[in-house]
């Protein structure tokens, strides 16, 4: 696991033994034992002298319920969002302090985003991350209150005491907002999604500050969530 997880750390697509050792902390003899094996499992791919994760990987996270049920439930309403909106559609989870989104469709008229499908964002730099925390119980709100609130751009909000008021906000209205909080020039608005159990994920619509209208996107955005909560069987709860 420590060998599969460098590449999530490094960030890198390809990694030789050395920047596997430098990862995983381990003996370099210790490392190509293992990754030898794992290419034997279809776990690991060899790329010259180096390694990159292989498609079996990818075969088992399609099997994860969750996930699976989640991506296909959304696959109809993302498309009709980006089609609707031309801009991008993200589906995302919450994962300890990050958000890791699921599923991306991007929008003809939008930028790049910073994120890619399988990757991770702090939850307090993303419309999306704001969204599922804002729904979850006051504990894990707290919880992310009192950690280091990282400023990924200028514009992030950082204050515990202004991200508490922003989550009050959220309950009330249904939607999030980044204002160019997780890079300069994009923005994007989400709203939650939820099941039987409570909230299980969150929906966005990103893309450029000077031609995405917020409030327009707002809309289209929670409406397009509540249907996904329908569709996974829960009454969307009354918002004060």
């Amino acid at each position: 696991m420590a060998v599969l997880d460098a590449f999530r750390t490094s960030g890198c697509d390809v990694l030789g033994v050395t920047e596997l050792a430098r990862h995983t902390a381990l003996p370099k003899t210790t490392v190509h034992r293992l990754a030898a094996r794992l290419v034997a499992t279809g776990m690991l791919e060899r790329q010259g002298s180096a390694f990159r994760l292989g498609l079996r990987l990818f075969e088992l996270g399609a099997l994860v319920p969750r996930q699976r049920i989640l991506r296909d439930a959304a696959q109809t309403v993302m498309a009709d969002l980006r089609q609707s909106t031309r801009h991008t559609a993200h589906l995302a989870i919450r994962d300890g302090a990050d958000v890791m989104y699921v599923e991306i469709l991007y929008g003809a008229d939008a930028p790049a985003t910073p994120v890619h499908v399988g990757g991770r964002w702090p939850l307090h730099a993303t419309a999306v991350g704001k969204a599922i925390l804002a729904f979850s119980s006051r504990d894990d709100v707290d919880a992310v209150l009192r950690t280091d609130l990282a400023r990924v751009s200028r514009r992030t909000v950082s204050a515990p005491g202004l991200l508490g008021a922003e989550m009050a906000t959220i309950r009330r209205t249904g939607c999030a907002f980044d204002r160019e909080e997780s890079q300069a020039g994009l923005v994007c608005v989400a709203s939650p999604i939820f099941d039987a159990h409570g909230v299980v994920a969150g929906l966005s619509l990103a893309g450029w500050s000077a031609r995405m209208r917020l409030a327009r996107a707002a809309g289209a955005v929670h409406e397009a969530a509540a249907v996904l909560s329908r569709q996974l069987d829960h009454r969307l709860p009354t918002i004060p």
